[in-house]
């Protein structure tokens, strides 16, 4: 995973508790309902963050298998080039040959 996106992630997750802990110090509740809505505020930061994380994986998926690709395609097209290019000196050495002459 790409330090972007592991930023991302920790500032996602960090985010959500300071955000938690400042509701909670502005909230007049008492303390189970507090421990409550903590919970549910770390779990909703939880699942967003493993989200995130999982399109990150898939994106990054993609970007692998696009350049494979990509490479795949590259390689093919060298070789070509490589046996072009063989033919043709094969045919140059074939015409400067003595034997030829």
């Amino acid at each position: 995973m790409s330090n972007r996106t592991e930023n991302f992630l920790m500032g996602v997750i960090i985010g959500g508790v300071i955000g938690a802990v400042v509701g909670v110090l502005f909230a007049p509740k008492s303390g189970r309902e507090l421990r409550e809505e903590l919970g549910e505020k770390a779990e909703d930061v939880l699942n967003k963050a493993k989200e995130e994380y999982q399109e990150a994986v898939e994106k990054s998926r993609q970007a692998y298998d696009a350049a494979l690709n990509r490479l795949s395609k590259l390689e093919a097209a060298a070789g070509e080039k490589i046996e072009e290019l063989g033919s043709k000196a094969s045919s140059l050495l074939k015409k400067e040959s003595p034997e030829t002459k």
